[in-house]
């Protein structure tokens, strides 16, 4: 079941997006943005962690008329099945990474369902 936010964009389009992201992220074309690093200090998270989750995640949120430009909310899992949501660019030559944390309640229900 895909989110609400998604499901009236082309999932083609949403294929050829994340395609585009776990491009980037395999040949290391990044950039974490401050906000990001922080959050990965403040919950132990890895470089590697977040490239992992790119890998074999999935959208969830795709923001494709965000003010500061277009960008998404992938959700994915390290090899040692930590959930991890990274948001980023999805247009950009170079990924950026805005934030990354792991999906937690109050605010996820489960690391795919958001509270209402």
């Amino acid at each position: 079941m895909q989110d609400s936010s998604v499901k009236d964009i082309n999932t083609n389009d949403l294929d050829v997006i994340l395609e585009r992201i776990v491009a980037q992220a395999n040949m290391e074309n990044i950039r974490i943005t401050h906000h990001a690093q922080q959050e990965m200090d403040e919950e132990d998270i890895r470089l590697d962690e977040v490239l992992e989750a790119i890998s074999n995640g999935r959208i969830l949120e795709n923001y494709s008329e965000h003010l500061r430009g277009a960008c998404c909310l992938v959700n994915g899992s390290t090899k040692d099945n930590r959930p991890l949501h990274i948001v980023c660019t999805t247009e950009q030559p170079v990924l950026i990474i805005i934030t990354v944390y792991s999906p937690k309640q109050p605010k996820w229900i489960t690391p795919t369902r958001r509270r209402k």
